[in-house]
């Protein structure tokens, strides 16, 4: 199965390095994601951190009818056509619809299921066909083994695959981490992505809109750098508490060194460390 180095060949990533997919949740403007990128690949290039600029041009699972939803696709792609262009890096975006696969594969190289589609048969395909990378966030009703269905249907297309840990509900307005789910879902043979910042969401914890607990962000983080994973998914922004989605999840992009810094620290503990699985063959 491929690992990191596979998946993003073309750019050159190392598989002894940490993977980060971030940027801001939504496409705001063009300014927004400059800013986020220029810091973000700063603090990756002086840190040897594999890095893959995250914004959606579209947060079509929004709670409410009157939540602002970002720039849509046609302005949307043209705002991360420019920020690859300029800044060099790989793009990872999400598509909700499969008609949208096609003209995102144009300019993204990682189409990302959205958790809540994670089955849906017909967008997996469309994602896998295009022969872009395709990132499955596994849904929070899900259980971790049950990811690998939705791996089978992108297999039957292409093997560049991504499987993405993002919290499973429990109870109303609450998700938690099971930390085993790292290790039950490696056995997929794909690389492995911890998303540290939508696994502190309190889903509808406003009624209209979701809250969350940025507090929780770096712990969470840690104790999955702890048990072993390729990559992290963060959501950052200038100002989370102006950002017109996710205000409470996101990271302030002021504090991304030091947490990051620590990251790449634990990834590199792990990876050297000589400690096993009890199960071997999950290593």
């Amino acid at each position: 199965m491929p690992k990191i180095s596979e998946v993003f060949q073309e750019y050159g990533f190392k598989d002894d390095r940490l993977t980060l997919l971030a940027g801001p949740c939504a496409i705001e403007s063009y300014e927004t994601c400059v800013e986020v990128v220029e810091e973000l690949k700063k603090i990756t290039d002086e840190l040897g951190i594999n890095y893959v600029f995250k914004a959606s041009f579209d947060k079509a699972n929004r709670s409410s009818m009157s939540s602002d939803r970002g720039a849509g696709m046609e302005a949307g792609l043209e705002v991360l056509r420019k920020i690859k262009e300029e800044y060099n890096v790989p793009i990872v975006t999400d598509v909700h619809e499969s008609y949208q696969c096609a003209p995102v594969a144009e300019v993204a190289d990682v189409l990302q299921i959205p958790a809540y589609l994670s089955r849906q048969t017909d967008l997996l395909l469309a994602a896998a066909k295009t022969g872009r990378v395709v990132n499955i966030k596994k849904a929070q009703f899900m259980a971790p083994e049950d990811i690998q269905s939705a791996v089978t249907k992108v297999e039957t297309e292409d093997k560049r695959v991504l499987v993405t840990e993002r919290g499973t509900m429990f109870g109303y307005h609450q998700l938690v981490v099971d930390m085993t789910s790292l290790i039950q879902m490696r056995e997929t043979g794909y690389p492995v992505i911890f998303d540290a910042t939508h696994s502190v969401q309190i889903p509808s914890g406003y009624g209209n809109h979701s809250g969350g607990n940025r507090d929780y962000i770096f712990p969470l983080m840690r104790a999955a750098l702890a048990i072993g994973i390729d990559g992290i998914f963060a959501e950052v922004h200038p100002n989370p508490p102006k950002a017109i989605s996710d205000q409470d999840s996101q990271l302030y992009l002021s504090k991304a060194r030091p947490i990051l810094e620590e990251a790449n620290k634990l990834f590199h503990e792990h990876l050297n460390s000589k400690v096993v699985y009890a199960d071997e063959d999950l290593l």
